[in-house]
């Protein structure tokens, strides 16, 4: 990976951070039945994939 693509991997990283607590707020919801299976499945590979960012290109990324 050239400098460019890592500056756009992290600019990418760095939005579903950020994006991160609106899915979690959906678990809130007391309507979601059985989509509420699917949010933590996505907030799951969420944390796993900021972990493996994180422990590739450091925390402070």
């Amino acid at each position: 990976m050239d400098a460019a693509e890592i500056a756009a991997l992290k600019d990418r990283i760095k939005l579903i951070r950020e994006r991160r607590p609106t899915v979690a707020k959906l678990l809130e919801k007391p309507n979601l039945g059985s989509l509420r299976v699917d949010v933590n499945q996505a907030l799951e590979e969420i944390d796993e994939l900021l972990y493996e960012f994180d422990q590739t290109f450091g925390a402070e990324s």
